[in-house]
């Protein structure tokens, strides 16, 4: 595990901004959050993707941290320096518990709230079940929230879910990415992060409950192969209503949210610091 402790450390000491780790103890165990920005702005909560870590806000944390104290939390049960060394995630409903811990730790109220993939999910279910907590919402990209994953991509996915190793991790981003310029650093954390102890990954069906009362914006990769991005918007146009959708023409699923950072960081920071209707 040390070569992936390196490659996390090095990618985060090149974060453009202080930031200061904090953990979190619960009945769950250990989470690492990165906290930055200042202590009186508006707080925002980032959920990344699966296996991702919090490393890979590099090119987003600079924008989103002028005026909000970001927490770019390492989920727990996957890579990271998070440790699941407590109650064990058996169904969705333990994962919202651990994160509803982390949002009463940092006392967060009407709080943003953005995951991406599989962080989009997760965010996605949180809103719905502690609206209160959550004053805005942004989905990278996310999976199992509108659309299901394509058959193609579950096939290339299926060699590294079976055994997963660096390689066949590097193998499928490196499909899956159709040369998108990613940081070298962060693509070496995610492919060693295939060989970390990770517990069973939890997820439930598509959220089916009332659309949520706050603001929601959709990011979407123009060029991902996880799924169908014109399902995706379509059913989160139909799910949720007034919901804003953006496509970026030139992302993939997994170069989100690294690449294209700029017209991703100037659609956040729009959305986070528009007034709410």
């Amino acid at each position: 595990m040390q070569a992936f402790f390196d490659a996390y450390d090095a990618v985060l000491d090149r974060w453009p901004v202080e930031h200061e780790p904090v953990d979190v103890v619960s009945e769950f165990g250990t989470t690492r959050v990165q906290v930055c920005g200042p202590p009186d702005g508006r707080p925002l909560v980032l959920l990344h993707g699966g296996g991702a870590t919090s490393a890979v806000w590099l090119a987003n944390v600079a924008e989103l941290s002028r005026e909000h104290r970001v927490y770019a939390v390492d989920q727990l049960g996957g890579p990271g320096r998070s440790v699941h060394s407590g109650r064990p995630f058996r169904r969705p409903g333990d994962l919202l518990d651990w994160l509803d811990s982390l949002f009463r730790h940092f006392r967060l109220s009407g709080a943003g709230l953005c995951g991406h993939s599989y962080g989009g999910w997760l965010a996605l279910s949180y809103a719905l079940r502690a609206p209160a907590r959550v004053g805005k919402l942004a989905l990278l990209d996310p999976t199992q929230c509108f659309a299901g994953f394509r058959p193609g991509y579950l096939m290339r996915a299926l060699p590294s879910l079976l055994r997963p190793s660096a390689k066949r991790e590097r193998a499928l981003l490196e499909w899956e990415l159709r040369g998108a310029p990613v940081d070298a650093g962060w693509l070496d954390v995610v492919s060693l992060g295939a060989e970390f102890p990770s517990s069973k990954v939890v997820a439930g069906g598509r959220p089916r409950s009332p659309a949520p009362a706050m603001p929601v914006l959709v990011v979407l990769a123009g060029k991902s192969r996880a799924h169908d991005v014109r399902k995706v918007a379509a059913n989160a146009r139909a799910a949720l209503g007034s919901v804003e959708v953006l496509t970026l023409p030139e992302a993939t699923h997994h170069s989100l949210p690294l690449w294209p950072a700029e017209p991703l960081n100037h659609a956040l920071t729009a959305f986070y610091q528009a007034r709410s209707r």
